[in-house]
């Protein structure tokens, strides 16, 4: 085997994908450009939502209550609601969302309350509608300041402190660094983003490599040359491989600054209801302003863990648009493989998952699991150590079946 053929083929291969429109978008202009730009865009527009949903007055409908005037003309004169008349149908109103959300006092509310034995009190609203969530939160805060107000009223009446009910705080601190902070956000995060960029990167690079070249006719030519099949196929993969690894690094670089732009951004010009839970956030990470980063150290263990991934998906990717006799039937069957190759990574956000020795050996799932805890500077050296190994095992048995498969001529020469 030579290498001075397999890196001729590779610079030869990667000079024709430099000239091909369609690989430079796939590999650099998405995930540089098109992904930081949609996450941007996403923030951006939610951001604006949240702000929206918070600063509209909701109208809610208040049921019962003619009994009780006090609680109903302070829920009225109250400045965050707009009551509207009462109607039966306010449940299909919420449902509708034509109605925020609707509370119902209960018969002689105020006499029993009077009487400090008050029955409880129903909000109704939509699950999952982040207006009508807003709306039933007001309320319950409503409620509780007003149920606050009515006993420091009745321990004032009896010579009591206010202390008596609440004769201690709580409150929590943070010890955790804001690496692991940052980590226990991103941490689950990063991974899938790095597996999903691994696949994309390398799937249309391997068609063009292989199917492209099928169906415009240089295969041939490419087989008739002094190098062996097996330095063909190194050379081609090789170039495959520098797909997937171009378009993870530079998307992770692109979305890192994008990331701290933005962040930037709201600490500098943010709105109120979007700069109050940001800067909650970073007192929590025990930052003073500044924005919290994952460890360094773990973003280069990351990238290190997922080498042996991009060479498995490099590998794979390669055989199965070698199999396709058309770049349209390589794509048919590389692009629905995407929903299996992110399966796990899924599984790896779900809370409760944690690193164990059998996990360490499921593929896809072990990288998310080890990159999460890589990130907030937990370094597990011997799971670590077998998911690198078993990974790059995996990755050598697809790289060999790649080989294998580019040796057989009727994969080859499939009509």
């Amino acid at each position: 085997m030579s290498w001075t053929n397999i890196v001729t083929i590779y610079l030869k291969e990667l000079r024709d994908s430099l000239r091909d429109r369609r690989t430079l978008i796939s590999t650099i202009v998405v995930p540089t450009v098109i992904m930081p730009l949609l996450m941007f865009s996403v923030g951006k527009t939610f951001s604006k939502v949240l702000d929206r949903a918070r600063s509209e007055v909701p109208a809610i409908m208040l049921v019962g209550g003619e009994d009780s005037p006090v609680v109903a003309a302070a829920l009225r004169a109250n400045p965050r609601f707009r009551v509207v008349p009462a109607a039966d149908d306010f449940r299909g109103r919420i449902a509708d969302k034509s109605l925020r959300a609707a509370v119902r006092i209960p018969p002689g509310f105020d006499r029993a309350l009077a009487a400090d034995a008050a029955p409880p009190v129903v909000i109704f609203h939509h699950e999952g509608e982040i207006k009508s969530g807003l709306a039933a939160s007001e309320l319950e805060r409503f409620f509780r300041e007003y149920r606050e107000r009515h006993v420091a009223g009745v321990l004032s009446a009896r010579a009591l402190p206010a202390t008596l009910l609440r004769p201690f705080e709580i409150t929590r601190e943070n010890v955790a660094p804001p690496e692991k902070v940052a980590a226990s956000v991103f941490g689950g995060f990063i991974p899938y983003l790095i597996i999903l960029l691994a696949y994309t990167g390398a799937m249309y690079p391997a068609i063009d490599l292989t199917a492209g070249e099928k169906e415009r006719g240089t295969m041939e030519t490419l087989l008739c040359s002094p190098a062996t099949r097996v330095e063909i196929v190194l050379g081609k993969f090789l170039m495959v491989l520098t797909g997937s690894l171009g378009a993870m690094v530079l998307a992770l670089i692109s979305m890192g600054v994008t990331a701290a732009l933005s962040g930037l951004l709201l600490l500098g010009g943010g709105t109120k209801a979007t700069a109050a839970p940001l800067g909650a956030s970073l007192s929590a990470a025990g930052g003073t302003g500044s924005i919290p980063m994952v460890d360094p150290l773990g973003v280069i263990g990351v990238l290190a863990m997922a080498l042996p991934v991009a060479v498995l998906f490099s590998a794979l990717i390669f055989t199965i648009a070698l199999f396709a006799r058309s770049t349209k039937e390589a794509q048919s069957y590389t692009a629905p493989l995407i929903i299996v190759v992110i399966m796990p990574a899924a599984i790896g956000l779900l809370p409760g998952m944690e690193l164990t020795g059998p996990l360490a050996l499921v593929p896809l799932l072990n990288l998310s699991l080890v990159c999460r805890e890589m990130l907030s500077g937990v370094w597990h050296w011997p799971y670590i150590a077998l998911i690198f190994g078993s990974s790059c095992l995996y990755a050598a048995a697809a790289l060999a079946l790649a080989v294998r498969m580019f040796q057989r001529e009727d994969v080859m020469f499939r009509s």
